[in-house]
């Protein structure tokens, strides 16, 4: 609809093309709830108040409106779905927009893998906007599908979904200047550029902040973020599904510093989107921690908004996206009726949407490309204590253990009486035969073998296990597959998740995947794994730039130093 028409249905010379009637306004902006109807021309509010006539009058007796919610940063491929089925999924829930970093498709087919995520992206109501990946691959110490320099990212400024840089991961490079980061940072000038610095502090924390970087979704602590807020960042806080940090840093929100605060899903399963929901999962916890209900709208509607100046939606105004969540109440916060862009796109909690294109179904090829006669799980043993990998439940952080090992015939082997299993990435992007070894404690197994092709952020084959036979049955279980995730027990596949979408996703519906992750969860549970989110723990495993130590296909990192260290070594060892 032109402007000459809206502006007549805002003078109410013309009825609205949909008049939401008797609702009550939430308006972020000025903190009121008030009644008030709401009259809509084509994608766009025309109007706030009474008096309005419309075509279509959607009655809402008293029900609260408010802006469609934003999620300020997120890995739809964490979803294993493609963006039009993840439309899907968080439209019901009042999520009307999304800010997305692809660096899961890119690390695996780089340009490409972002071009398929935008064309599914404009295959749903739901705007998807997109960070461009700033660390592909995350570090030097793994090996992707994929490079992208400041030269094959400059494309994307071209793209009207790109808003800016993504989370720059590699907070080492920035701090010491490294060129090539400097570039991607220098490239996107003017644009906004999103940080990843957990545990960053004092003069560090100053330099990567002084290269231009403007939020942080890493928090962990109270102390943590509060420096980071100090120092002029935007706080990203996250409720992911594998890292819980909304609870420990709520307190830090009041009203002087509000407006600094946006949520973020950042990674999560299919199940934590259909049971628990997105970022109205978020608002309702952070009600029912105490948080002032605006407020907690304010951090999941202007306030990302304006952070990635998005100034037509975030708020309820004549001339802004109709991008508006209808709710019954806030104790439950229940979308009853979802807009997205004047057009109604879930009802009760069920999409109501047009359904997505053939984008979504689109297959890229396969890309298990791996060299099995190098992959072997036998450790040789050089020392008597290994440094090993402690998982932590719920966090993405790992802590650093120094573990005396059993050996036998010169082979470390696994022994799930004291929880110490054996960790393996193997590369498969080009065929190089790397497969890095590694020790874990933390993930519980009695028995068997887990093995995933969704690995943070370089997406190699991730295998734990308790036994060479098992990793070996889950790992090629996986790969044959076209990617994907697999329990096995022994030469015997217990249950498989197909991902053939670059090995991240797949291209059946999201409740499907939902039920089948479950079932691999339940599976993972019977061999003793105590993890709550047993693969989305191991894909963080791999992750090179999350501290302490973590494995690539090139060997244990140790990511303070940002390093690969020996396997065995006294470096680490406890007196």
């Amino acid at each position: 609809m032109n402007p000459v028409q809206r502006i007549a249905i805002a003078r109410g010379d013309e009825p609205a093309d949909v008049l939401l009637k008797g609702g009550r306004i939430v308006n972020v902006i000025s903190g009121e709830i008030y009644d008030a109807d709401i009259a809509l021309a084509g994608d766009r509010i025309a109007a706030v108040g009474a008096g309005y006539a419309g075509l279509e009058v959607v009655e809402l007796a008293g029900a609260y409106v408010c802006p469609g919610f934003i999620d300020a940063h997120v890995h739809v491929e964490s979803a294993m779905i493609p963006p039009a089925a993840f439309g899907q999924a968080v439209l019901p829930r009042g999520v009307t927009t999304v800010v997305t970093d692809p660096h899961e498709i890119a690390n695996v087919l780089g340009i490409d893998g972002i071009q398929f995520m935008l064309r599914s992206g404009r295959a749903t109501p739901l705007s998807l906007f997109v960070s461009a990946p700033s660390c592909v691959p995350a570090t030097d110490l793994e090996t992707s599908g994929a490079r992208l320099e400041a030269s094959d990212l400059a494309g994307l400024l071209d793209e009207p979904e790109v808003l800016g840089l993504a989370e720059v991961m590699n907070y080492p490079g920035v701090i010491a200047g490294d060129p090539s980061v400097l570039a991607k940072i220098e490239r996107f000038s003017g644009r906004l550029i999103d940080g990843h610095c957990p545990g960053l502090s004092g003069h560090d924390l100053n330099a990567y902040i002084a290269a231009g970087i403007l939020s942080d979704h890493e928090c962990t602590s109270l102390e943590e973020a509060r420096e980071k807020l100090r120092l002029g960042l935007t706080i990203f806080l996250r409720e992911a599904t594998a890292a819980r940090n909304l609870r420990e840093l709520l307190p830090l929100v009041n009203a002087a510093n509000e407006r600094r605060f946006c949520f973020c899903t950042d990674d999560r399963t299919p199940e934590h989107l259909l049971s628990e929901g997105s970022i109205d999962s978020m608002i309702r916890l952070s009600i029912d921690e105490g948080l002032d209900p605006i407020v907690a709208l304010r951090l999941a509607t202007v306030n990302p908004a304006e952070h990635f100046g998005l100034s037509d939606r975030g708020r309820i105004r004549p001339g802004c996206r109709a991008d508006l969540v209808v709710f019954p109440s806030f104790d439950s916060l229940d979308a009853k009726l979802v807009f997205a862009g004047g057009t109604l796109v879930a009802r009760d909690g069920e999409y109501a949407g047009p359904e997505s294109g053939a984008d979504e179904q689109a297959v890229l090829g396969n890309t298990m490309r791996i060299d099995w006669p190098s992959v072997d799980f036998a450790i040789p043993a050089t020392g008597k204590h290994a440094c090993v990998i402690g998982a932590i439940d719920g966090q993405l952080l790992t802590a650093r253990q120094t573990i005396e090992v059993i050996v036998a015939d010169g082979l470390v082997v696994a022994d799930p009486s004291r929880d110490l299993l054996k960790l393996a990435v193997i590369e498969r992007h080009h065929a190089t035969g790397n497969v890095g070894l590694g020790l874990v404690t933390g993930v519980g197994l009695k028995t068997g073998a887990l093995a995933s092709s969704v690995a943070h952020d370089h997406h190699n084959l991730v295998v734990v296990g308790a036994d060479d036979q098992s990793m070996m049955t889950a790992a090629r279980a996986a790969a044959e597959a076209g990617g994907g995730q697999a329990v096995a027990v022994g030469g015997t596949l217990v249950e498989l998740l197909s991902l053939p979408i670059a090995g991240l996703m797949s291209d059946r519906p999201v409740d499907w995947v939902a039920k089948r992750s479950g079932e691999l969860r339940s599976a993972a549970k019977r061999l003793g794994c105590g993890l709550t989110e047993p693969f989305m723990t191991l894909s963080f495993l791999a992750l090179e730039v999350i501290p302490s130590l973590k494995l690539t296909d090139r060997g244990l990192v140790d990511v303070d130093s940002a390093r690969i260290v020996p396997l065995f070594t006294e470096e680490f060892a406890e007196p």
